[in-house]
């Protein structure tokens, strides 16, 4: 927990808003996951379960929650750079994203006709001045438009980097409670874990985790949407699925200076 209130009083928000956030969560798991079968679930019982006064719970339960989703633009860039990068007529010999020309010209693939495939309602050229600002992409002379796909991270802030931070701490933190319940099928969560390094050593583990990591991120990425257009319609077909990597260093010697004296 002390990332994420680190993260709440840099962005002041207080532990009473947080309190009453998290107690319409326990109201909402409770009520939705726990039932008795064959009995109606009772405000009473949620108490029982919670430990949230009766009263909250009967306010709680007659609110209606808001889905979380990814922003318009967050959904339409991702699924850009999924395709540029998958997509055989967008590559070159080297697996490499090509350049595009950036109108739609005969018969050929333009950065255009690639944002056009995807959304008839956003202009391209409006697509591709926010990627110019965010440097995900550049023009060259010949209007060609490059891609930089290690620059297409959200903006520190943003509507988009907000969805992309809850949805992966829920679907790690899932995963992690479904294993340690002992469900059926447990799923992917390992890592690797060293001390004793130097800031060298821990300099070369992070370009290799970085540059593994990426290939393992893009041959799982070109699957996907290959078994995606595969599925698009057919009976079934409303499964997702959240593959993610993450690294993290600290230097234990500062949080150790840090730890209070003790008094005895």
């Amino acid at each position: 927990m002390r990332p994420l209130v680190r993260f709440f009083i840099t962005h002041s928000i207080p532990f009473p808003f947080f309190s009453d956030l998290v107690r319409g969560v326990y109201v909402e798991v409770a009520d939705n996951e726990f039932p008795v079968t064959g009995k109606r679930q009772t405000d009473s019982r949620i108490t029982l379960l919670t430990g949230v006064h009766r009263k909250d719970v009967k306010r709680l339960r007659a609110q209606r929650h808001r889905v979380l989703r990814p922003s318009r633009a967050a959904s339409l860039g991702s699924q850009l750079i999924a395709r540029w990068t998958t997509l055989p007529e967008y590559l070159d010999a080297q697996g490499q994203p090509l350049p595009l020309p950036r109108l739609a010209q005969s018969g050929t693939p333009s950065f255009e006709s690639l944002v056009r495939s995807l959304n008839t309602d956003i202009r391209p050229r409006v697509v591709l001045d926010e990627w110019l600002r965010l440097g995900i992409a550049h023009l060259d002379e010949q209007d060609s438009v490059w891609l930089n796909v290690q620059a297409f991270i959200p903006p520190p802030g943003s509507e988009e980097m907000a969805y992309y931070f809850g949805r992966n701490l829920h679907d790690h933190v899932a995963a992690a409670v479904h294993n340690m319940l002992g469900k059926p099928e447990p799923f992917l969560e390992r890592s690797v874990n060293y001390n004793n390094l130097s800031p060298a050593a821990v300099k070369e583990l992070t370009e290799l985790a970085q540059q593994r990591g990426m290939q393992v991120l893009q041959e799982l990425n070109a699957r996907a949407l290959q078994l995606q257009r595969l599925d698009s319609g057919q009976p079934g077909a409303s499964h997702r699925i959240n593959f993610g990597l993450y690294l993290f260093t600290e230097d234990e010697a500062v949080d150790a200076a840090a730890e209070p004296e003790d008094d005895r």
